[in-house]
């Protein structure tokens, strides 16, 4: 991070995880994309793949979720703030109800790192299924935290 770089305090930090997951909750990917830089880095670690760049690989991420169930919640948050490093750790809860009405329960941690006041990266570690899958595309599979394939 260089010196000229916008750095959140605090509050500002969990400010902005928390407008990010309202704006998912509310379906509104313009507001959700508006937390990102335009080259960020989305990883669902645990299930072996990444998505890059907040206008293409992002929104149709987003897209898919928001096709993929009628409502999505994410709440009773506990974060780990460490400002000088602009990174944040979120354990929360998440229940998405599928458009049949079938109520769908998770745990998950996402750890986010923040460059100019955005989110950068943003790494998930999901229980159950990856409810942030491609109908049938092709993501980067992730590798040590970082993409191992090259741009499609």
């Amino acid at each position: 991070m260089s010196l000229t770089s916008r750095l959140l305090d605090a509050q500002a930090l969990q400010d902005l995880v928390e407008r990010y997951f309202a704006a998912v909750d509310r379906k509104d990917e313009t507001a959700t994309l508006a937390c990102f830089g335009p080259q960020a880095l989305f990883g669902i670690a645990n299930h072996g793949v990444s998505y890059q760049g907040r206008d293409t690989e992002l929104r149709g991420m987003f897209e898919r979720l928001h096709e993929r169930y009628a409502r999505v919640w994410h709440g009773d948050f506990d974060h780990v703030l460490d400002v000088p490093r602009q990174r944040v750790a979120s354990r929360f809860r998440v229940e998405n109800t599928t458009h049949a009405g079938e109520l769908l329960h998770k745990n998950n941690c996402n750890f986010f790192l923040v460059q100019d006041g955005l989110f950068a990266q943003v790494w998930v570690y999901m229980s159950g299924d990856n409810s942030l899958r491609s109908h049938g595309g092709h993501p980067r599979v992730a590798s040590g935290g970082r993409d191992s394939r090259a741009s499609q």
